[in-house]
């Protein structure tokens, strides 16, 4: 019987899913994986429900791994994979060799290129949607992030379609809080794997996260209206 976590957790991919179109019949999707706890929730949710009442679709995983990152987890989402009869895929990118000369290593280079890699393989592998592990902490943070500093009013939508492209990007766990995927993974037994990437230690976002707690201090309504902001737009009301 499922936990009340993981009815919550599923709940929401639901609503995700109907609300936005995410999936439909025929889909073949790549789930990007890290190994943390984010992307491995959207992978064993996703998992759990090929054959049944949503539309029938593919399902498959892949870990990109930097030249500076921790091997580690490469194991552990191997096995994951198995488990669930799922495909893996791994594929190591030299971003650290890229870097020209006097260019220093930064979360925005790393994300740019390990999302080139992964459309690339996607298009090559006739993959038509990506699935990302990004929850609605990350989409109010890019959102806030972006208006700081970019001077800009744009996010992560729950799905893109690019023009240029014929894959687009599907986010899954959108409605879901980090705090709900902190007590899922840990229930799941895989909170222990995490982001160790020493790069991240005083990024933009972990800034913006703060502000965000002093706003909220944590309520999930006041969250969610950050987030459904992003569509409700008086443009009467802006430049």
């Amino acid at each position: 019987m499922a936990s009340l976590i993981r009815k919550r957790i599923s709940k929401k991919i639901t609503k995700a899913m109907y609300d936005f179109s995410l999936l439909e019949e025929g889909d073949k999707v790549l789930v990007a994986v890290s190994g943390g706890k984010d992307s491995t929730t959207m992978l064993v949710e996703l998992a759990s429900r090929l054959g049944k009442a949503d539309p029938e679709y593919q399902l498959e995983a892949i870990y990109i791994q930097a030249d500076f990152a921790d091997p580690a987890p490469k194991t552990f989402l191997e096995s994951l994979c198995k488990t669930h009869s799922i495909p893996f895929h791994f594929l190591s990118v030299g971003i650290e060799k890229r870097l020209k000369e006097n260019q220093k290593l930064n979360c925005y280079w790393c994300s740019t290129q390990r999302r080139t890699e992964l459309i690339q393989f996607a298009i090559k592998n006739g993959f038509n949607k990506i699935a990302l592990g990004h929850h609605l902490d990350d989409i109010i943070e890019t959102l806030l992030m972006n208006m700081v500093y970019k001077g800009e009013f744009s996010g992560m939508p729950p799905k893109v379609i690019y023009e240029k492209y014929p894959v687009s990007i599907i986010r899954p766990i959108c409605y879901c809080e980090e705090s709900e995927i902190q007590s899922y993974a840990i229930e799941g037994g895989f909170a222990k794997y995490t982001c160790t990437c020493e790069f991240a230690k005083n990024s933009h976002r972990k800034r913006i996260r703060k502000e965000i707690e002093s706003l909220t201090q944590g309520n999930s309504t006041l969250k969610q209206n950050v987030f459904k902001s992003m569509k409700n737009i008086k443009m009467d009301y802006l430049l």
